[in-house]
C-alpha cells in the first residue's frame, strides 16, 4: 500500500523489540513504493527499480489492484457483510479496508494480519475503527493460517459462525507452488460459515509473458520468492465457491467505478500493464 501514509508510533513493544529488516527488501515495503507511498528504503527502491526495468507496469498494477480491493469490499459491505479478514495487508494507506467498510455500515468488524514489522509498526492506522465498529490487527504469517485463525485478536473481533469476507488481495504471487498455495487458501476457507466471500488478485504472466519471466528473475536474484499463475491456475483457488459476476476478470473490468472507466479511457489501463486477475466468490 502507499499514499498518504499515517505515522503512528509503534504498537507496542513487540515492534520496537524486533529488527525491522530494513538492510533487505520487503514485498509489502516494494509494493509502497510502486504506490508512492513513503514507507519504503533504499532496499526496497533498489529492487523496485529493477522490478520497473524489467516490467514497466508494476506501478499501473499495483494501483488497479488496491482499487479493486476498494470497490470488492464496498460491493460486500453494500451487500450486507458486516466481517472481514485481510490477510496480507501491507503498508497503512487511507482508505484502508476498514475505512472502505465503515462508510457503508459503521458497525463493520474487520481483522488485518501481516507479518512484515514495519507494518506492525504503523498497526494503529489500522486500528482507528468507527465507534460501532472494531478493527484488530494480527502479527501472523499466511503461511500459518491456523496461528491466524486461533489469535485471540481474530477471536474477540469477529464471530466465526457468521460470514466473514476474506481478502487476500495481491498475495498469493509471493507463495510458489512447492508451499502448497492452494492448501493454504482452503485452510483458510474451510473455517468460514456459508455466506461468506474470498476476494482474491493474483499477478500473472498471460498478457507479457517475456516481460514476467524478467521480472521473477530479477526478483528471485535478489532474494525473493514468487510465482505468477495463469488464468487456469488462479481459478483454482476459488474451486467450491460460486463466483460474483463477471467472475475472474482484470481488476479493472470487476465492477468498474467511474474513476476506473475514466482510465481505461484514455488508454492509462490495459490488460498487460495491470497483469492481474481477480474476483470474488460466495460460499455457500
Amino acid at each position: 500500500m502507499g499514499g498518504n501514509l499515517d505515522h503512528e508510533p509503534a504498537a507496542g513493544p513487540a515492534a520496537a523489540e524486533r529488527d525491522l529488516g530494513l538492510d533487505t527488501h520487503h514485498s509489502a515495503r516494494i509494493y509502497d513504493y510502486f504506490l508512492g507511498g513513503k514507507t519504503n528504503y533504499p532496499p526496497d527502491r533498489e529492487v523496485g527499480e529493477k522490478l520497473l526495468a524489467a516490467f514497466p507496469g508494476f506501478r499501473t498494477a499495483a494501483r488497479t489492484n488496491r482499487a479493486f480491493m476498494h470497490r470488492a469490499a464496498h460491493h460486500l459491505a453494500e451487500r450486507g457483510i458486516r466481517q472481514f479478514l485481510d490477510i496480507g495487508t501491507g503498508i497503512p494507506t487511507s482508505p484502508n479496508l476498514h475505512e472502505v467498510v465503515q462508510a457503508v455500515a459503521p458497525d463493520s468488524r474487520v481483522v488485518y494480519a501481516d507479518n512484515d514489522p514495519i507494518v506492525l509498526a504503523h498497526a494503529r492506522a489500522l486500528l482507528t475503527s468507527a465507534p460501532e465498529g472494531r478493527t484488530a490487527y494480527v502479527d501472523a504469517d499466511i503461511m500459518k493460517p491456523r496461528d491466524i485463525l486461533d489469535s485471540p485478536q481474530l477471536r474477540e473481533t469477529l464471530d466465526m459462525a457468521q460470514p466473514v469476507a476474506l481478502s487476500l488481495v495481491g498475495l498469493f504471487h509471493y507463495i510458489t507452488d512447492d508451499q502448497q498455495p492452494y492448501d493454504l487458501v482452503r485452510a483458510l476457507v474451510d473455517e468460514l460459515a456459508p455466506g461468506s466471500y474470498l476476494v482474491f488478485s493474483h499477478c500473472t504472466p498471460d498478457f507479457a509473458p517475456e516481460e514476467w519471466k524478467s521480472a521473477i528473475q530479477v526478483y528471485k536474484a535478489d532474494g525473493g520468492n514468487a510465482q505468477v499463475r495463469s488464468r487456469a491456475e488462479i481459478e483454482r483457488f476459488f474451486d467450491g465457491l460460486e463466483l460474483v459476476e463477471p467472475g475472474v476478470e482484470v481488476p479493472h473490468r470487476w465492477h468498474p467505478d467511474a474513476d476506473t472507466e475514466r482510465l481505461v479511457d484514455i488508454g492509462s489501463l490495459d490488460d498487460a500493464a495491470v497483469s492481474l486477475w481477480a474476483g470474488v466468490a460466495l460460499k455457500h
